[in-house]
């Protein structure tokens, strides 16, 4: 990021309006989820955003994630393990998939090439018009074992 101060600021002006379109105040704790998410190149869990966080209450996380989740700022994602990882929702970052480890539950961001994205949208869209579906959009979780998980079982 060649300026945080400024993504920032045009993260929470995006932020804002969403959040009094769902009938909620945009309050400092909230501010400092949103942040601790912005601030990392993966999706988080609450023992993760509460390390990052400082004096955020736990119950506060856990209140403020789910109705940030319901004004479509967030996004939960559920993997292997016993925790759910959080993330800005992808209309506030970019667009892209997820590798899922079943062994450590840990959850890591790619992109995949525009070439292979535009393949993958492709079949996607005619899968889905062989059955009658509207495709809006897709997220792809590769699951399997991440690369430390190999390197310790190998």
């Amino acid at each position: 990021m060649a300026d945080p101060e400024g993504t920032l600021t045009e993260l929470h002006s995006t932020v804002a309006p969403r959040l009094r379109g769902a009938g909620l105040r945009y309050t400092r704790s909230r501010r400092r989820v949103i942040e601790v998410l912005a601030g990392t190149d993966r999706p988080l869990t609450i023992p993760d955003i509460l390390a990052r966080a400082g004096t955020l209450a736990q119950s506060s996380v856990y209140r403020n994630l789910n109705e940030l989740i319901d004004a479509g700022v967030v996004h939960r994602i559920v993997a292997g393990d016993e925790f759910s990882h959080f993330e800005l929702a992808e209309e506030l970052t970019h667009h892209h998939h997820h590798l899922v480890c079943t062994r450590c539950g840990r959850v890591e961001d790619f992109v995949p090439t525009d070439e292979l994205e535009s393949s993958l949208h492709s079949v996607l869209r005619d899968v889905s018009a062989s059955s009658g579906f509207a495709l809006e959009h897709h997220r792809l979780d590769l699951i399997g074992t991440c690369a430390e998980c190999t390197r310790l079982t190998g």
